[in-house]
């Protein structure tokens, strides 16, 4: 004889899972948008546009995969508080997620992320608890599991949470936009390392479809992902800090899987930024700093290409919404304040736009 309340628990998450399972069915794939770029004839540029999604960034792949597995494993019941460690466009997500299926919602954040994003996490219903010190994030988060909060972990669970043979993950999605170009099996994917969960995904997928294409990590100069994938060492931490929220990790996290990567770029934060002013150029419309960061990258890579006369296409992505870094990234002001200049690393991306030669000044990756 089963419980009642263990019956009436079961069905409410066969609701939830139904729930999740009916926004994805209304949820569109995102666009896969193709620039070319004068200096790089024979090379085709392509950056699907994560910031499309409902809540606005990468992320709600994510989140939605949290959700699920926390469902499915039974750690998230009716009722129960949701909390997770975020600097931002993760825990926009699953606010999101949590107001779709009824629950309460806390992100522990940064207290130096950036105040649009905090907004859009309250926006949506949820609660914020800001904490001084980044690296207390995760014991924070911690705190509310032991009051009985289910913690989503994407940090800890996200490379596992997401189906990387199929079910409409990133990678297989991407390959199937491009079966009709010229160039369908891309010679680069181009991914930064929040999680770890995109470029788990998207390296397994890979290999599990025997494909050609190989990945690339680009994130934040010294970042924990550059180092420690440079020196095959877990334990490695960041040699300086970053301004692009969302990647650029201080540590090396417990998603990160060094050996489906097959190359790193380490990119300072005024390329990226610069980069990231130039998308909202070209596009209409602006990207987060870590879209910026992956654009250095894809240049670098193309320009690598030029050189040995290969030709092919280079796919990234566009990760967030811009509106969310007015008050940052994109206010001069505070560029100011912190020493940016993004001029030179412009022209730099322009030139090497123009005339396909290698981003300068460089992309150092320690």
């Amino acid at each position: 004889m089963i419980h009642p309340q263990r019956h009436a628990g079961r069905r409410w998450v066969h609701e939830a899972l139904e729930c999740l399972a009916q926004e994805a069915a209304r949820s569109a794939d995102t666009h896969l948008l193709k620039l070319n770029f004068p200096g790089f004839h024979g090379i085709d540029f392509y950056f699907k546009d994560e910031a499309s999604h409902p809540s606005g960034s990468l992320k709600h792949r994510l989140a939605r995969s949290l959700y699920l597995y926390a469902l499915c494993n039974g750690r998230l019941g009716q009722d129960q508080t949701v909390v997770d460690a975020s600097s931002g466009s993760t825990a926009i997500s699953e606010a999101w997620f949590a107001r779709l299926l009824g629950l309460r919602f806390i992100a522990v954040m940064p207290a130096c992320t950036a105040p649009g994003k905090i907004r859009d996490v309250q926006a949506l219903g949820g609660e914020v608890d800001l904490v001084d010190d980044p690296a207390q994030v995760h014991a924070r988060a911690a705190e509310h599991a032991a009051r009985g909060a289910c913690h989503l972990d994407q940090f800890g669970l996200a490379e596992r949470a997401t189906d990387w043979r199929g079910n409409n993950n990133i990678a297989e999605l991407i390959i199937g936009q491009l079966a009709r170009e010229r160039f369908p099996e891309p010679h680069w994917i181009v991914c930064g390392a929040g999680t770890g969960g995109t470029s788990a995904t998207i390296g397994r997928y890979l290999r599990y479809r025997r494909l050609h294409t190989q990945l690339c990590i680009a994130d934040p100069a010294g970042s924990g992902f550059v180092r420690g994938w440079q020196g095959n060492d877990r334990s490695a931490v960041a040699s300086r800090p970053t301004l692009i929220e969302g990647i650029g990790r201080p540590r090396v996290e417990p998603g990160f899987v060094f050996e489906v990567v097959d190359h790193v770029i380490g990119v300072p934060d005024e390329a990226s930024i610069a980069g990231a002013w130039l998308l909202g150029e070209w596009f209409g419309h602006r990207y987060g700093g870590s879209s910026g960061t992956n654009l250095v990258a894809c240049l670098s890579l193309a320009a690598a290409m030029r050189a040995e006369g290969q030709r092919g296409s280079i796919v990234s992505l566009l990760c967030d919404r811009g509106e969310r870094y007015a008050e940052t990234l994109f206010d001069p002001h505070w560029l100011a304040t912190h020493g940016i200049d993004r001029s030179r690393h412009e022209a730099s991306l322009r030139h090497s736009i123009e005339t396909g030669c290698t981003p300068t000044p460089g992309t150092p990756s320690t």
